[in-house]
């Protein structure tokens, strides 16, 4: 069964110019250098009940956005708002009250359990933070949520050295949901399995999903994975989001040049089937010294691509509806947002919000 997602649902999680630069130290007395630009600008929302993926090369900004919004790195400067609390302002206690309703699945299975802890107190150990259950309702409730993760309530004596690298994922998911959230960042979290058990992993997200109401950040690089789970996908370029759109958008009329040599190098599910390659010439450009006006100019293959690409920076416009992209060479539809809130806007913009999206349950 799927249901439809509200098309005018109050997003979630708002994220606003969220930026995050790394100082390069230098010298014996650590002199600042100038900057790692690791997030420059990124702005998006998630609805409730909604998957947002966020997709990219390796070290466009992906983790670093996921991990900013939680705040387990500080941002550099930007706005984080969560069901209208602004995450950024809040102190350590507040902070951890507002945990319980955002949490994370890490990418590595192996390296994000405590090998020197059982899997039941690693479960367990949220609901003790959060003083949720204590005794026999404690141990219940980890056996329920092994269970609901499809694990077997007598592995909770059990060490994470024991488990295979999908079971270990699904610990780590039981032991985000411990606190009953209502947001979750998956980072990568299938990527570092196989591919059998990515598919187990997917299924059980979307049925999380599905029971519980659950939104997601759907970190990823697999787009195959994503075309499956996601409502929309927001495209990461060099710390910047280039493209973002509803997944049948974005998959079927790829705006960007960038997206568009993303999707070609998708391996095609049938045999007969050959999709021609766009090969990206030239290395992507370091983040402490981004080149000026559209991030991605230098790699571009776009016919109409000229000097003014490499001076103007394109902001995110909505070129159809619902489907916004960077990108000076391809005429919007509508202004942009920042044209918008240039000339006294204060609703938010439409791109953000899903678009009769639909959850897939497994």
């Amino acid at each position: 069964m799927t249901a439809p997602a509200r098309a005018d649902a109050a997003p979630l999680l708002s994220v606003r110019d969220l930026t995050k630069h790394f100082p390069i130290k230098r010298g014996v007395f650590g002199r600042v250098d100038g900057a790692v630009r690791a997030v420059d600008g990124v702005t998006f929302d998630v609805a409730p009940g909604e998957t947002l993926a966020l997709v990219g090369e390796s070290g466009c900004g992906k983790s670093t956005t996921g991990r900013a919004i939680l705040r387990l790195i500080e941002p550099t400067s930007g706005s984080v708002r969560f069901d209208g609390q602004d995450v950024l302002a809040l102190d350590a206690s507040d902070l951890r009250k507002l945990r319980r309703r955002m949490q994370i699945v890490f990418q590595d299975p192996f390296s994000s359990l405590n090998p020197r802890m059982s899997i039941g107190a690693i479960v367990r150990e949220g609901l003790t933070i959060h003083h949720l259950a204590e005794g026999s309702a404690a141990d219940n409730r980890v056996r329920q949520l092994l269970e609901e993760v499809g694990l077997r309530p007598e592995y909770a004596s059990r060490y994470p050295h024991e488990f295979s690298g999908g079971q270990r994922q699904r610990v780590g998911i039981a032991r985000a949901l411990s606190v009953e959230p209502t947001f979750i960042v998956c980072d990568e979290p299938v990527s570092a399995l196989d591919v059998s058990v990515q598919a187990q992993v997917v299924n059980l997200l979307q049925d999380l999903q599905r029971d519980r109401g659950l939104a997601y950040l759907f970190i990823a690089h697999d787009l195959s994975v994503v075309e499956h789970i996601a409502d929309r996908v927001a495209v990461m370029y060099l710390g910047h989001v280039v493209e973002l759109a509803p997944v049948e958008k974005l998959y079927g009329e790829p705006i960007m040049p960038y997206t568009q040599a993303l999707l070609s190098a998708v391996p095609a599910p049938e045999p007969g089937v050959k999709r021609e390659r766009i090969l990206l010439t030239g290395d992507v450009p370091s983040p402490a010294n981004p080149p000026s006006g559209c991030v991605f100019h230098p790699r571009c293959q776009h016919p109409a691509r000229d000097s003014a690409c490499a001076k103007i920076v394109p902001p995110l416009e909505e070129k159809t509806p619902g489907h916004w992209a960077a990108c000076i060479k391809q005429p919007p539809t509508s202004v942009s947002w920042d044209d918008q809130r240039a000339a006294g806007a204060t609703n938010q913009p439409e791109f953000f919000l899903p678009r009769a999206a639909l959850h897939r349950s497994a």
